[in-house]
């Protein structure tokens, strides 16, 4: 690999996007749309303490050190976003109500209260757009190249949420195409060293969302892809995301190596009928 770059600067210098740059050939892409608890400047720190900002609204905690080290092991590129999710969400579509969070699990955001469509549009012009147009623009790139891309988008969850504990220590989200989130499962209980019954499949949320990430940079052109839970308690410090990262390139290897997995096909979508969030 050749390192890490800073891609897409907005007008104060803040780069909304990570890339880890890996080898087209192998056909893999890495996503952590939420990998930052950081702020641009001009945002001060929306009005929140840092406490707030450590916890799980502002970031997917640990995700971001699984990725890079994921990213490591399969020598697979990497986008990685390096702002907070309570600036702007990257996971969401751009109309999503909840694209800028005036309250989150508890948490008032004061900095977001007064975010009119305005600042809204100017949040989605600086920082949600390079991203998804970054995702993009490496798709393309990788398509014509012809290393259509696998996608993985890695994500952590808290191990309670709104007092009831979580029975997964790791999730595999997907839409309509099976081929690799049954796959992933599968392999997730041998190399992952998991039960069944820690194994969601389709949980804590559902994989079908209109408008997130996957929805937009994967499916309309029939790449194999699959949104990765992992609970936050099992990845917590850098040591512990690394170890999860080794198992799970592991676990990832048979898979990815399946060209009836890789190969683009089209399976249509789920999101008209669902409703979930990740």
């Amino acid at each position: 690999m050749s390192g890490l770059e800073r891609v897409l600067v907005d007008g104060d210098g803040f780069a909304p996007v990570e890339r880890v740059a890996g080898e087209p050939a192998n056909g893999v892409l890495l996503l952590c749309d939420h990998a930052s608890n950081a702020l641009p400047e001009r945002y001060g720190d929306l009005g929140l303490d840092g406490t707030q900002l450590a916890r799980h609204i502002a970031y997917d905690i640990g995700a971001a050190w699984v990725t890079r080290r994921l990213a490591e092991r399969l020598d697979a590129t990497a986008l990685l976003t390096t702002f907070s999710r309570l600036l702007i969400d990257p996971n969401r579509g751009a109309d999503d109500p909840t694209l800028v969070m005036r309250y989150s699990d508890g948490a008032i955001v004061p900095g977001n209260a007064r975010a009119d469509a305005a600042e809204i549009e100017r949040r989605r012009a600086l920082y949600w757009r390079p991203y998804r147009e970054s995702i993009l623009a490496e798709v393309a790139a990788m398509r014509a190249s012809g290393h259509p891309p696998t996608i993985l988008s890695i994500h952590s969850f808290t191990p309670i949420w709104r007092g009831h504990p979580r029975p997964w220590k790791f999730g595999v989200l997907w839409d309509a195409d099976p081929r690799l989130p049954q796959a992933l499962i599968a392999a997730a209980r041998t190399h992952l060293h998991l039960r069944p019954e820690e194994i969601g499949d389709n949980e804590p949320y559902d994989g079908a969302l209109e408008g997130d990430t996957l929805d937009a940079c994967a499916t309309p052109f029939g790449l194999s892809n699959a949104l990765l839970e992992i609970r936050q308690d099992l990845i917590d410090t850098s040591a512990a995301a690394f170890a999860f990262a080794d198992g799970l390139a592991q676990a990832l290897r048979a898979p990815l190596a399946d060209p009836a997995i890789r190969a683009p096909a089209d399976f249509g979508s789920r999101v008209a009928q669902t409703i979930g969030r990740a």
